[in-house]
């Protein structure tokens, strides 16, 4: 393999700080076109879908993507805004606040975003940060929980694309901040202040992503990092155990997932008489397909087809200031000495 060369590479240029925040990746438009060509990158992840490549692409090309591409298409076009897709919006929006931030302390750190699959990508990031002259680059995946669905998959991009480089930086990455002091207060603050505004409901469910049950049998600690996380919002809002419910949502395929699932949970409290809900997704750091379009408008209507009388859904964290400032904080503890 052959070391590309830095041509433009100033030895004299001073040194910086990088700070890469990644999410998941959106569409670049909400129709079955686009949505194909972004579900295809990212299914074909081997980190996504633990299946042999043969017979995986098999089921992807010959049965998902022709069918899942306009179902998916007709959900995103439901949450689409003017300005785009609504991960990517809340994604840039937390971006831009978090480097204004920091900028009132240090002028030698770059605060960027990128996305692990379609447009903005972490190579084209990942190469601005180096023609920006960053030497120590901290990359922070906007997953609270670890997985290897997810947060694994950013540390494969940045360890390949660093194997070509002839400069490599010092690098840190957070795998994890689920049980992080300021995350658990930000959440509690956000139900507090949704209580406030609209009351309390019967009940609070935290609905995470879920995986397949095998994963979890594999070793992969994220569902128990979903669990510790819900404990500690519990915890801090003095809710007993029958007060609050914590499901997995996002369920793909017959394959058994993490349980208990968000559909079958709201059906069966609507069932039995639980007359009112309130959810948040405490492991998506802002809104997108799977909490506008999934929880706020599909989920609801099971609730309430089941019987349930009220549902709210309480937004992410999005680019709330208490979000801000704690990955602030978190960006701060994970550059020192830097």
């Amino acid at each position: 393999m052959k070391t590309p060369d830095s041509t433009n590479f100033d030895h004299k240029k001073p040194m910086k700080t990088g700070v890469l925040l990644v999410n998941l990746g959106t569409p670049t438009e909400p129709t079955p076109a686009a949505v194909r060509v972004y579900l295809k990158e990212f299914l074909s992840d081997s980190r996504v879908v633990e299946i042999p490549k043969v017979i995986w692409w098999f089921i992807l090309n010959l049965i998902i993507l022709p069918f899942r591409s306009k179902r998916s298409a007709a959900a995103y076009q439901s949450i689409w805004q003017k300005s785009g897709s609504p991960l990517l919006i809340n994604t840039k929006n937390l971006t831009n606040k978090v480097a204004q931030k920091l900028s009132q302390k240090s002028d030698q750190v770059i605060v960027d975003y990128a996305m692990r699959y379609g447009s903005d990508n972490m190579v084209e990031k990942l190469k601005l940060m180096e023609e920006q002259g960053v030497n120590k680059l901290l990359v922070i995946p906007l997953y609270p929980q670890y997985s290897a669905t997810t947060t694994a998959s950013i540390f494969d991009v940045v360890g390949q694309y660093y194997q070509q480089q002839r400069r490599i930086p010092d690098i840190r990455f957070v795998s994890h901040y689920h049980d992080n002091d300021n995350y658990i207060k930000a959440l509690v603050d956000k139900v507090k202040h949704h209580w406030e505004v609209n009351g309390k409901a019967e009940k609070l469910m935290l609905s995470f992503h879920g995986i397949p049950q095998r994963n979890w049998d594999k070793g992969d600690p994220y569902a128990c990092e979903c669990f510790k996380t819900a404990r500690l919002v519990a915890e801090q809002l003095e809710l007993s155990s029958d007060q609050i419910l914590t499901t997995f949502q996002s369920r793909f395929g017959k394959a058994q997932w993490i349980q208990p699932y968000t559909e079958a949970t709201l059906k069966a409290e609507a069932a039995k008489g639980t007359s009112s809900m309130q959810v948040i997704c405490p492991g998506f750091a802002v809104d997108c397909l799977e909490t506008l379009e999934e929880i706020a408008e599909e989920n609801k209507e099971y609730f309430i087809e089941a019987g349930g009388q009220k549902f709210e859904y309480i937004e992410c964290l999005n680019d709330d200031d208490s979000h801000v400032d704690m990955m602030c904080k978190l960006i701060e503890e994970n550059t020192q000495g830097w």
